[in-house]
């Protein structure tokens, strides 16, 4: 595939550090001052946003549902339209990246640790604790545990990051404009994005960012500390968890300093070759004859009850604690990194077209997690339900170490989880620190060496910081809270897109109208002949 470099809005620098000050100053303060109370009161303030997240989630838990269901048919639609032969880019632009590198950034940096945590111990957890409409521990709570999964993990997670790419990725590539969620809006808003208004997007989706990296960064060493204690490596302890965190921090300052072009694709490819490795070891040294029996039923199962589950709410239940704590959740999860992984697809994009890019995003990906969730997840579920069981007993970030622990080669299979693990995990802090780095800086498509470093090392410490303190999951919580007021701008992004892609369309189809006549007059006679 030929090569094409991006149409930068700005070049690399390596100079000093260079900063939008309007969004810039605002971000620390406020990191700051949600940060310092979380690290000196961590129960108070986790059980404050708590009731703030409990509110949400009871009286618009059924908007989240909705509204990202309407994000999927929007997606299909974009990527079926009149639209879909547009590209991210000049008409003659061509991709930067191969297919295949491009597919393995996007999944790393759109799902990433959560994969390795949830990907075993979610189907079992709704086995053994299915919703209020079915009983639990049966064939069909089984059936509906890996379909759940797929349904919280895919398409939706997917179709949300597109819309915030496709709206950077025209703002951007096509029409020049920097790298910034502001400029997304900018067909619908117009001048409003120069100012105050731009201003708050862009430091809403900072925050947003950095704090789901910090708590994701610490699911990630939970999970490595529970790797390396299940092996008898080490103990787990506070001490190896911060050592953790300030080892990874400095593997993604390695990797983003290196560009998106050598240290994020090459993670990005080793993350998914792993990944397929450790699948192919399940799928063969498991119950190779039952899991392709349970994929197939769950692909007719999924197809059958997609859009009845897509609007599934618990109306009926008298409580809203099962959907909260896990649909709702997720869904909220995804919006709330939606500015992060959508700028990153935006920035990676470059010169595909709009259908490429909104069926791609949403189908190979979302088969990536049906693969990876129903065959780590039916594996786990035949041990239950015909074998030992016990793995609904266990904490979730050693679910999959303790059923891998039940197949030839117990070491060698939980050492490459662990590798998989760190990859993935250096691969979510350097993307994450890359797309800080550029809203921080107004919308650097290569942002300054030195701004890049910046903000891997403040990432860390929130992190460290947090780990001490035990106030990720407040952090966590606070970043949920904040994916309620984006689901808005996301909508509005949905309007600006229809609105740019239009005027694109319309240009394109006045060029080539206008550039007819004279490739008519300039025609030799008898040519065509």
């Amino acid at each position: 595939m030929p090569e094409s470099q991006p149409t930068a809005v700005a070049v690399d620098r390596h100079g000093p550090l260079q900063l939008a000050g309007r969004v810039f100053y605002p971000v620390v303060i406020l990191i700051l001052a949600l940060v310092v109370p979380t690290m000196i009161w961590p129960e108070t303030m986790s059980s404050a946003f708590d009731v703030v997240l409990a509110a949400i989630v009871h009286y618009f838990g059924w908007y989240y549902i909705a509204v990202c269901a309407g994000f999927i048919a929007f997606c299909i639609w974009v990527g079926c339209s009149r639209f879909a032969d547009l590209r991210l880019g000049p008409d003659d632009s061509r991709p930067e990246f191969s297919r295949l590198s491009w597919y393995t950034m996007l999944f790393s940096a759109g799902i990433g640790i959560g994969v390795i945590f949830y990907g075993t111990a979610e189907p079992v957890a709704h086995y053994h604790d299915a919703p209020r409409q079915m009983a639990s521990e049966t064939v069909e709570a089984a059936r509906y545990a890996v379909h759940l999964a797929w349904m919280e993990w895919g398409a939706c997670a997917f179709a949300i990051y597109i819309i915030v790419g496709l709206a950077l990725g025209f703002a951007t590539h096509r029409r020049g404009r920097p790298l910034s969620i502001r400029w997304g809006l900018e067909p619908l808003l117009g001048r409003w994005v120069h100012g105050v208004v731009g201003d708050i997007v862009d430091i809403v989706a900072i925050i947003g960012t950095v704090f789901g990296l910090a708590t994701s960064l610490g699911l990630g060493v939970i999970q490595i500390n529970t790797g390396l204690e299940y092996l008898g490596i080490v103990q787990s302890s506070l001490d190896l968890r911060v050592t953790i965190i300030a080892l990874i921090s400095v593997a993604a300052g390695i990797s983003v300093l290196s560009g998106l072009s050598r240290g994020i694709k090459w993670l990005s490819n080793l993350n998914i070759a792993l990944a397929i490795v450790l699948l192919l070891f399940v799928f063969a040294f498991g119950p190779t004859v039952f899991l392709l029996k349970a994929l197939t039923a769950s692909f007719g199962y999924y197809f059958q009850h997609i859009i009845q589950s897509s609007f599934q709410t618990d109306f009926a239940t008298g409580s809203d604690q099962w959907q909260s704590y896990w649909t709702v959740f997720f869904l909220a999860w995804w919006i709330a990194w939606g500015p992060f992984v959508g700028t990153f697809l935006a920035r990676i994009s470059y010169g595909r077209t709009v259908r490429e890019f909104a069926l791609g995003v949403l189908c190979i990906p979302t088969l990536g997690i049906f693969l990876w969730f129903g065959t780590m997840g039916w594996a786990a579920l035949h041990r239950e339900m015909f074998g030992i069981g016990g793995l609904g007993d266990v904490p979730t970030q050693q679910v999959v170490f303790d059923y891998l622990s039940g197949l030839p080669l117990p070491t060698l299979s939980s050492m490459i989880a662990i590798v998989l693990i760190v990859t993935f995990f250096v691969t979510s802090a350097d993307s994450g620190a890359f797309v800080v780095a550029v809203l921080s800086t107004g919308g650097l498509t290569r942002p300054p060496t030195m701004t890049r470093a910046f903000w891997v090392v403040l990432q860390g410490l929130v992190s460290i910081a947090l780990a001490i303190a035990g106030g990720l999951s407040a952090l966590q919580t606070a970043s949920l809270v904040g994916g309620l007021p984006f689901s808005v701008v996301m909508i509005l992004m949905c309007v600006a897109v229809v609105k740019s892609m239009q005027h694109e369309l319309a240009q394109t189809t006045t060029a080539g109208a206008s550039s007819a006549p004279s490739a008519a007059r300039n025609q030799t006679p008898g040519a065509d002949r």
